[in-house]
């Protein structure tokens, strides 16, 4: 039991230095972002209050945050550092809602305001930037929310369970990976609304509505479709998503307008279909999959066994 305790605290200390030693780094970076380009914007005048607060959101408070957390961590306060800085950890999830729209109103007035592009320009240049521009600075929290969840994970698991810091880390990791579960879902909400975007963008026409609240993009892909009628095999692009399967062939390649677009063939809704796989159980040359609709039966087929299985398990996952 003693040698397990010395091993757990020594690994404890390690990860407690690593996690000190970061902090003051994450907090020189802030601190860059914060001395040359807030405070003298503010100062200036040069950017109005509301685009400034878009663009760097409660930077300030995270600073605030971090700051107050190395304190603790420095004079080995373990316990009520984790406390204060659980309070400031929401602050990540509005900081990750908001910084989509601070990229957009940055790079607007990159374009449109000519003082601001040359301060910022200028700053940038400054040898404490290390050639890095503000764009590459402002991700910073949510990369340094996603270390904090493995240092505290670390720390958990080397603190013994029946002392009081063991309570206070395992809520802070809870709190963190509630946090992180938060930040991750904004992400994959701007992921699917790109995708579903780019979809909407290569189909012809607008007759095809992609772009559907609650709607999730899964994958895409060229298949084969086996006529019912000895025809000949057509090749088509599928495109799947949580509600619907959309068929699509290529438009002309001398069409003015639509000649790298797809026209869209079916739309199929998945609510009623049933997945099932002809062959393709083994390790055979590909496969086919049919699909049973109410009043429709489709047979897809692709000479990639590993691609055939790939879309049975999407299209049974979706159906499902």
């Amino acid at each position: 039991v003693e040698d397990q305790r010395a091993r757990w605290e020594r690994k404890r200390s390690r990860t407690a230095k690593e996690l000190l030693e970061t902090e003051h780094k994450y907090l020189e970076q802030l601190d860059l972002v914060l001395t040359y380009f807030v405070t003298i914007l503010k100062a200036k005048g040069t950017l109005k209050p509301a685009v400034l607060e878009t663009i760097f959101g409660p930077l300030e408070s995270l600073y605030s945050a971090s700051h107050i957390l190395s304190l603790h961590l420095e004079k080995g306060n373990l316990g009520p550092g984790l406390e204060n800085f659980c309070q400031s950890l929401d602050l990540y999830g509005h900081y990750a809602e908001n910084l989509e729209q601070a990229n957009k109103t940055l790079k607007e007035q990159v374009r449109k305001n000519k003082s601001f592009r040359r301060f910022k320009k200028l700053q940038e240049t400054r040898p404490q930037f290390q050639g890095r521009e503000l764009e590459d600075l402002l991700p910073l929290p949510l990369q340094r929310l996603h270390q904090y969840k493995h240092f505290f994970r670390d720390l958990l698991e080397n603190t013994s369970p029946d002392t009081a810091e063991y309570q206070k880390l395992a809520k802070t990791v809870k709190s963190v990976c509630e946090v992180s579960h938060w930040v991750q879902g904004i992400f994959d909400k701007r992921e699917n609304s790109l995708q579903l975007l780019r979809v909407q963008k290569l189909l012809k026409g607008q007759m095809t509505q992609v772009l559907t609240p609650g709607r999730w993009y899964i994958r895409e892909g060229w298949l084969l479709v086996v006529p019912s009628k000895g025809e000949e095999l057509k090749r088509r692009m599928f495109f799947l998503f949580s509600d619907i399967l959309i068929a699509a062939k290529p438009c002309h390649p001398l069409h003015l307008l639509n000649s790298s677009k797809l026209s869209c063939q079916a739309v199929y809704p998945l609510h009623q279909c049933s997945v099932d796989k002809v062959f393709g159980h083994t390790w055979s040359q590909g496969g086919l999959l049919t699909l049973s609709f109410p009043h429709k039966t489709l047979l897809l087929m692709s000479s990639n066994q590993q691609e055939i299985n790939d879309w049975y398990r999407s299209l049974t996952a979706a159906v499902r």
